[in-house]
């Protein structure tokens, strides 16, 4: 039987230990030489924000917002706003005090960027647990059983813009690093065309056009699409809420369709799935934190859909998602890995796949602390 993640039970402590100390950190790391870009103007770079939370104990432990270009004001949130809500608690009763937390800011709706903060200080606060424990994050999720060590992986990859030459040279660097499945970032027929040619029929390929369409340009694209044997086509309406459209375009059989990483609880969730909208689902732990996400996966299991977590991220929130994942996957689980060149990694080479496949860390909590010299080096500008 699966066990649901309580911290309260999992750190097995019988004193207080008090959150002293929030930190936030934009950081915007520069594209690397070997990066495929969209055009010749050279973007600034990836951003992110993480968090570092600090108990009166000494334990530290990381968390990671969905921010991108988000960053800063994403800092100002966690600084101003919601940062203190969590200074003072008892950082062993992790699901209470987010409760108490989200129910003090439901006056301001689901904010992605207050939502996302809460996310990135309740990832810390489970690194913490793990670390507490002596355990990695996937022990205290699944309490019994053995655990993979590895995961497959797919590589996303980021946008060009339509543009085929950008395209080919993003999906050829993928292939000749061992990946077999590949996620597009596009919504030209040409350059999804093209992907396929390059790739051949034996890699995997799946498509986001980031919710670009209305229900009757979805339903044409996804009709050219068929013909290039897609894994899924990912989150293609414009407002990926209204869950009977999606319903809609699945029913025409033409694309599997992936949708959740915008979906901002548990109830969602089951909805997305009650309505026949999806083939597989997408929870993003640094969006709804990990206890929420760890929900999902049995909810799924259910409604036989796959769980495919939403991880565009090089550090907490990548890390959340293999540790849910290899603790409560479903069969076919796979890790998305956000596959560019950057002038520098997070957790340095640590974390990097193989030929497809990912280590999962079997440190105590996350298991890899982020590199300080990167969070100091590359703050957002």
């Amino acid at each position: 039987m699966t066990a649901y993640p309580h911290a309260e039970a999992t750190v097995r402590r019988s004193t207080r230990m008090t959150i002293a100390k929030i930190d936030a950190f934009a950081l915007q790391i520069p594209f690397g030489t070997e990066a495929v870009l969209p055009g010749p103007v050279r973007p600034p770079g990836v951003g992110s924000l993480l968090v570092r939370v600090t108990t009166d104990e000494g334990y530290v432990g990381w968390g990671e917002a969905s921010a991108f270009d988000a960053a800063p004001l994403t800092r100002r949130v966690i600084k101003t706003l919601v940062g203190p809500l969590f200074s003072g608690r008892d950082a062993t009763h992790i699901e209470p005090l987010v409760r108490s937390v989200r129910r003090r800011l439901q006056v301001l709706g689901r904010s992605r960027c207050v939502s996302y903060a809460v996310a990135a200080i309740e990832i810390a606060l489970w690194d913490i647990a793990g670390k507490a424990a002596g355990l990695p994050l996937h022990r205290l999720l699944r309490a019994t059983g053995d655990s993979e060590t590895e995961l497959p992986c797919y590589a996303s990859l980021d946008p060009y813009g339509g543009n085929p030459a950008a395209v080919l040279a993003g999906v050829r660097q993928a292939i000749d690093a061992g990946f077999t499945g590949i996620k597009l970032h596009e919504r030209e027929l040409t350059a999804v065309r093209a992907a396929r040619t390059e790739a051949g029929p034996g890699i995997e390929l799946m498509v986001d056009p980031e919710r670009a369409w209305t229900l009757p340009a979805a339903t044409a694209n996804a009709r050219a699409f068929a013909e290039l044997n897609l894994k899924w086509l990912e989150e293609p309406l414009r407002r990926p809420e209204v869950y009977r459209g999606l319903a809609r375009l699945r029913s025409a059989g033409r694309v599997p369709l992936a949708a959740g990483e915008n979906v901002p609880a548990l109830r969602g969730f089951g909805r997305l799935m009650d309505t026949g909208a999806v083939d597989f689902i997408q929870p993003s732990p640094a969006r709804i934190g990990v206890a929420e996400a760890s929900r999902v996966f049995p909810l799924a299991a259910a409604h036989d859909v796959t769980v495919m977590p939403h991880s565009f991220y090089q550090g907490p929130g990548l890390l959340a998602a293999i540790h849910l994942t290899v603790a409560l996957g479903t069969p076919g689980s796979m890790i998305e890995w956000r596959y560019t060149d950057l002038a520098a990694d997070i957790y340095g080479d640590a974390v990097r796949p193989q030929d497809g496949r990912i280590q999962v860390p079997q440190g105590p909590g996350l298991g890899v602390d982020p590199d300080p010299e990167v969070v100091r080096a590359f703050p957002y500008t």
